[in-house]
């Protein structure tokens, strides 16, 4: 089997942090412009709710890549497939639903409902964003041992 050569092959929880920083800090930058252009506010104003949101994706994400890779290494089938990528992407993302969504409506001042609508051009774009971030990501530093079939 050859061995496609990264920049780092990283593991354990020095690649989460790296993982985590890089998403976020690009993430905090999309989600602030795109919920000024929603919302007509000021990036002022919507870069504190991308920051809340960023700090509530962080833990999330810890928690479901921990869970994700877990499931992962105990598949038979390693690597990482388009469908095995889009069902990451799916779960991450729909668990953000769940939390980001009120805070929205909170912050914001409307309704749930409207939070929701508002959130689906978030939703779509993060769906894209997260499963393009992972494939650059795992091409640039290598697969996870979870998903490589090495000993973490």
């Amino acid at each position: 089997m050859d061995k496609k050569p990264t920049l780092f092959g990283l593991q354990g929880l020095k690649r989460r942090v790296i993982y985590v920083t890089l998403y976020e800090l690009i993430a905090i930058v999309a989600a602030t412009a795109g919920l000024a252009l929603l919302t007509g506010q000021g990036a002022g104003h919507s870069g504190v709710v991308a920051a809340a949101a960023s700090v509530i994706a962080i833990v999330w994400n810890i928690v479901f890549n921990w869970a994700f890779e877990r499931w992962e290494s105990r598949q038979p089938v390693r690597g990482r497939s388009v469908a095995r990528r889009v069902a990451h992407a799916i779960g991450f993302e729909g668990g953000l639903v769940f939390t980001l969504v009120p805070l929205f409506a909170w912050w914001f001042g409307i309704s749930l409902w409207h939070a929701f609508v508002m959130d689906l051009g978030l939703i779509v774009f993060f769906l894209c964003y997260t499963f393009v971030f992972n494939w650059v990501f795992d091409h640039l530093f290598g697969l996870p041992a979870s998903a490589a079939g090495v000993p973490a």
